[in-house]
């Protein structure tokens, strides 16, 4: 087993590392830790003894993975911060691990996390994350597959936003985002769907004419947000395509309302 480590790292005896680890100086990898083969944490990173890392991640210079969450329930009961493989995390972000017994902040695989990005407790991510510089989630926040978050964005607790949508940069997320979408202004709405996204991805054209028609009759119609759904699923050609139905589901269990219509401007 090959483990490269610096004589000026601090590496707990009892953190697991698989093989071809590499770690750098004045890391610190506390108790319990586990870090994947192939995965290379730079200097000046805490290993927190909530981390589960998974293979051939990149961990930049000061971040911080699996510390203590910054939550007043918590009371060092045993909770994890769990990341996929192949996801980089970049200069000072910082992600922190659940709270209460078993509490897990989880994240997926290929992910890219840029410098000062922050990941609180109990947060769930999906695979292919990007989140720009010091973009920010609060608590328990869900976010699904091939999401972009753009930088300086924070995102108020328990959130959801959805697969392949595409939030803009400076902005605040106080409500739910539906999958597919673009989402943009202040207070936050919706501004189209993410069609340049979704061909780069290999949609076919006819599921994204699908998505955009299920989302001018939810946003672009006059029609309330239910009104809209009710007429989706009345349209065979909408109704019968499953990301469509990712949409009407994702609305329908959203606890905090989506975004906002675009504002009409006189």
């Amino acid at each position: 087993m090959s483990i490269a480590i610096d004589p000026r790292a601090a590496v707990s005896p009892k953190a697991r590392l698989g093989t071809n680890v590499s770690i750098g100086p004045f890391t610190i990898v506390e108790d319990g830790a586990v870090i994947g083969d192939g995965t290379t944490v730079a200097g000046n990173a805490l290993i927190a003894l909530g981390a589960r890392i998974g293979r051939d991640c990149r961990i930049h210079h000061g971040a911080v993975i699996g510390h203590a969450p910054q939550d007043l329930k918590y009371d060092n009961e045993p909770s994890t911060c769990e990341i996929g493989d192949r996801t980089t995390v970049r200069e000072y972000a910082v992600f922190h691990r659940g709270t209460g017994e078993g509490g897990r902040t989880v994240i997926g695989n290929d992910c890219f996390f840029m410098a000062y990005t922050h990941i609180a407790h109990d947060c769930i991510l999906g695979d292919h994350v990007i989140m720009a510089n010091a973009s920010m989630l609060a608590g328990h926040i869900r976010v699904e597959d091939w999401v972009t978050i753009g930088g300086i964005t924070p995102v108020h607790q328990f959130v959801n936003i959805g697969q392949h949508a595409m939030i803009g940069g400076g902005l605040r997320v106080p409500k739910d985002v539906p999958p597919y979408v673009l989402a943009g202004g202040e207070p936050l709405v919706f501004e189209g769907l993410n069609s340049i996204g979704l061909r780069r991805r290999g949609f076919m054209p006819e599921v994204i004419d699908a998505l955009d028609r299920a989302y001018v009759l939810i946003y672009r119609s006059g029609l309330n947000v239910s009104q809209g759904l009710a007429r989706i699923r009345e349209d065979a050609s909408l109704a019968g395509v499953r990301e469509v139905q990712n949409v009407i589901e994702f609305i329908v269990k959203s606890k905090r309302g989506i975004i906002s219509a675009p504002r009409i401007r006189h």
